[in-house]
């Protein structure tokens, strides 16, 4: 907005440059979305972006969708233009509350990324980052040098593999801490006003919504486990924010599930998620039996390397193919290797109602 003013009397045509991300936590959201939410008068007729390169295919390697992507995007700055600089939706004492929510959600963020000693060795154990840097998913390598925290770490490996633990952290931690602050500070009317009526904080807060909907903390405590005795130190640490952040979007949303409001997306991601976590379970037994070998086992690793393309194509990022063919590949390896009791927590979570076909076609495997 500042930058508008600055340019409004000079007589100079601005167009910002709308730099998006793959996944949320790097920028991604529905491309309209993040346009409606754009500061007032910011888009004016024109919008210049760049797409990921795991996000084209997904959006214009067909005809159709690609034309779809396209409608969406000029519809959406139509639109954008053609709304008055201070909308009813969109008022400036809302920026004061979205400060204190973006000052604190990265303090709390900051605080346990950068500032716990235990939080690297715990990525490094209760997520399979170490078979994620053994892939070929990308132009560069996993670290920027000899890799000696989560600095130099890079954005995709880093987000993948929260992705695949299903703690989804980078799209969530930090919201809640955020949230209960500025309801501490302004009051509760004043937030449930803005959050009702901003169009920024409702797509953000959406946003939010489908990476917790993702996301399995009862899977991803399995993963957490793997860590030993971090688990006990960082684990509820992770959850007492996975609550907060959940529950402060229900109360102020007037919602008693995740994604009341998408009912397209909350069915679809009801409809994957039983699909996923047999893999979920599988990629836990594999990574224990794979690390306890030095990760020297080839056939664990491939094993390994089925899982994550699986996980990937069912929770939709990053990678593709079909997860189904994924299991095959694991069910051959793991059979060869434990042919007693590697399916036994899988057929454990698949007869709890929903997995029924799933469990049947895992059994007759075995």
């Amino acid at each position: 907005e500042h930058l508008v003013s600055a340019v409004d009397t000079e007589d100079i045509d601005l167009t910002l440059l709308h730099g998006r991300g793959g996944t949320i936590s790097r920028g991604g959201s529905k491309t309209h979305v993040a346009v409606l939410g754009a500061p007032p008068v910011t888009v004016n007729g024109r919008l210049r972006m760049t797409e990921q390169g795991e996000i084209i295919n997904e959006k214009y390697g067909l005809r159709g969708i690609a034309l779809r992507t396209l409608e969406q995007t000029t519809g959406s700055v139509a639109l954008a233009t053609a709304m008055p600089r201070h909308r009813g939706n969109d008022m400036p004492e809302w920026h004061d509350i979205m400060d204190v929510i973006a000052t604190a959600s990265r303090k709390a963020y900051r605080e346990l990324v950068y500032e716990t000693p235990e939080f690297y060795p715990y990525f490094r154990t209760a997520t399979p980052i170490d078979v994620i840097e053994r892939m070929r998913i990308g132009s560069r390598p996993a670290s920027r040098r000899a890799q000696k925290g989560i600095g130099d770490l890079r954005a995709i490996p880093w987000v993948f593999a929260w992705t695949q633990s299903r703690f989804i952290l980078p799209g969530w931690y930090g919201v809640g801490t955020g949230l209960r602050k500025a309801i501490e500070q302004f009051g509760e009317e004043a937030f449930a006003d803005m959050f009702g009526e901003w169009f920024f904080l409702r797509s953000m807060v959406a946003d939010v919504e489908m990476v917790l909907a993702k996301s399995d903390l009862g899977i991803s405590e399995l993963y957490s486990e793997l860590s030993g005795d971090l688990h006990d130190v960082m684990f509820p640490k992770i959850q007492a924010e996975f609550e907060l952040t959940r529950d402060t979007i229900l109360n102020y949303s007037d919602h008693d599930s995740i994604l009341e409001g998408d009912v397209t997306l909350q069915r679809a991601i009801m409809l994957r998620n039983p699909y996923v976590d047999p893999i979920s379970l599988l990629q836990v037994d594999l990574l224990r039996r794979w690390r306890a070998t030095d990760r020297e086992d080839d056939e664990l690793f491939n094993a390994l390397l089925a899982t994550v393309n699986g996980i990937a194509g069912g929770l939709q990022n990053f990678l593709s193919g079909n997860h189904h063919a994924q299991v095959d590949d694991i069910v051959s390896v793991t059979l060869q290797h434990h042919p007693d009791d590697v399916f036994t927590d899988v057929v454990d979570i698949a007869f709890d109602g929903c997995h029924q076909n799933f469990a049947v076609r895992l059994i007759y495997e075995a």
